[in-house]
């Protein structure tokens, strides 16, 4: 996906025009037109706060391509992976005398972009293509 067509999306799913359709993990999540366009299950959510992450991020890698020297403009996102990274503990007290975990849930988000190739056009061959045994009578 090219770079500004990323960020685009992103905003429109701030801004609640356009919805991310979930495909895999989708129990409970309700429906919405939205996502009729992408995806024919009709599942999908506006989650705002990952996409301000992965919308600063891109926003950030734009900045270090241009300071690299790259163009900007032809920049597309050939690889994104999110894992989870380790739990952070804390504790919150409870009614009773009780002690219960308080757990974040923090990701690791790897994201590569790279410039676009410009493509290449096949030459036309010219009518005289050499077989296998041509080539070895040749030889």
């Amino acid at each position: 996906m090219d770079l500004t067509k990323a960020k685009r999306f992103l905003e429109d799913v701030i801004a609640h025009k356009q919805a991310v359709p979930f495909r895999r993990f989708c129990g409970g999540v309700g429906r919405t037109a939205q996502v009729k366009l992408v995806h024919t299950n009709g599942q999908g959510r506006w989650p705002a706060k990952s996409a301000r992450f992965l919308l600063d991020l891109l926003k950030n890698a734009e900045s270090n391509a241009e300071v690299k020297g790259l163009d900007v403009d032809s920049l597309h996102v050939s690889h994104i992976q999110v894992n989870r990274a380790p739990k952070q503990r804390r504790r919150t007290y409870r009614a009773h005398g009780r002690i219960n975990p308080y757990m974040s849930s923090p990701s690791h988000i790897e994201l590569i972009l790279s410039e676009k190739e410009a493509e290449v056009r096949k030459e036309a061959e010219e009518g005289s293509r050499k077989t296998k045994k041509q080539g070895r009578l040749a030889n």
